[in-house]
């Protein structure tokens, strides 16, 4: 209770001063509509964290996966470049959350104390929530989640081979509209072939590597489009921004002109969240972005994952046709298209 109360002063005070200082106080800020909107921007806190964290977790597995598509070396320059999609499964524990009146300092559910809402990654379903601001209701429908039980998406990924049986791994990913939101992925890597330190394992078609790689992952959902007598709100967007970086170990046995592969991850992550969106009319009474963005800075994490990759390839002469599966909390399934210059 403490640390709610030290939260709502914080952010009455924050609130104020930016009023004061952007020169933005009206005879309608009064004390008691700031005091309002200070809890409004805490609810918008809470369940801004509780909507958008389930998709930058899964955001994190889509980007890791894939990265090492074979451990064995190339030859110096040879080029590999692969069409991969991403096929993620959305488990049902992270497409909803229940909230309930006690929650929230300005909303309240308009019908009962609580109720199931879904995350980012859930369905279309919605509640009403309201309060007052001033003299008058505000009244905000929840947002609605992907409503995707799988999330596909294409990416481009390419690698160099270099000396001493190393290569450089870049893939990029345009940003893919996916219903309600967007997702894009990029980021580079350095695959080293271990094996050819073990010359029996070599003989034995047994091949190893190691990998470092950072990728950012950019997801944004629909968020809250709200109207109230000050204005709208203008936070109709909510972005999740991840940097992550993953060490691995994969091996890998060829049977013929199959591969199977196994391989373990680690990855940290920063994430990191913002609102956007074309700016509402109250930013001519309060910078409302820019105050949340500033508060959602109490919500950044870094989070780190222990993930579980198993694959099979078959190659046809140059061509190469894979599929990956990275396990762990959630489950991702990368199917490519390789060719080898």
């Amino acid at each position: 209770m403490r640390i709610l109360m030290r939260k709502s002063i914080h952010t009455v005070l924050f609130t104020a001063t930016l009023l004061v200082t952007t020169g933005k106080v009206t005879a309608q800020s009064d004390t008691a509509v700031i005091e309002q909107m200070g809890h409004l921007i805490n609810d918008a806190l809470f369940f801004s964290d509780q909507y958008i964290t389930p998709a930058t977790d899964a955001a994190i597995y889509q980007s890791v996966s894939g990265w090492v598509t074979t451990p064995q070396a190339h030859e110096l320059w040879d080029v590999s470049v692969g069409i991969h999609t991403n096929i993620f499964f959305t488990p049902k524990r992270d497409r909803e959350f229940t909230i309930n009146n006690n929650d929230f300092t300005f909303f309240q559910l308009e019908e009962g104390t609580s109720a199931t809402v879904p995350t980012a990654l859930g369905n279309d379903n919605q509640v009403y929530l309201s309060g007052q601001l001033g003299d008058d209701e505000v009244r905000l429908e929840t947002p609605q989640g992907i409503d995707m039980q799988t999330v596909v998406y294409p990416y481009l990924q390419a690698s160099l081979a270099l000396w001493f049986d190393t290569e450089v791994i870049v893939k990029y990913s345009s940003k893919v509209r996916l219903k309600k939101s967007n997702y894009q992925v990029y980021g580079v890597g350095l695959k080293h072939n271990i094996s050819n330190y073990f010359k029996s394992l070599e003989s034995k078609k047994i091949h190893l590597a190691i990998l470092a790689g950072y990728s950012k992952e950019e997801v944004s959902f629909n968020f809250l489009d709200i109207e109230t007598n000050y204005g709208t709100l203008g936070i109709s967007e909510i972005n999740g921004l991840v940097d992550t970086w993953q060490f691995q170990l994969n091996g890998a046995k060829e049977l013929g002109d199959f591969e199977l592969m196994g391989g373990f991850i680690i990855t940290t992550s920063d994430i990191e969240y913002a609102v956007g969106g074309e700016k509402g009319s109250i930013e001519e009474l309060l910078p409302l972005q820019q105050v949340l963005n500033v508060r959602l800075r109490e919500i950044y994490k870094t989070k780190v994952n222990y993930i579980g990759e198993g694959s099979i390839s078959y190659k046809i002469n140059n061509f190469s046709i894979q599929s990956i599966l990275a396990f762990g909390k959630f489950v991702n399934t990368n199917i490519s298209l390789q060719y080898l210059f």
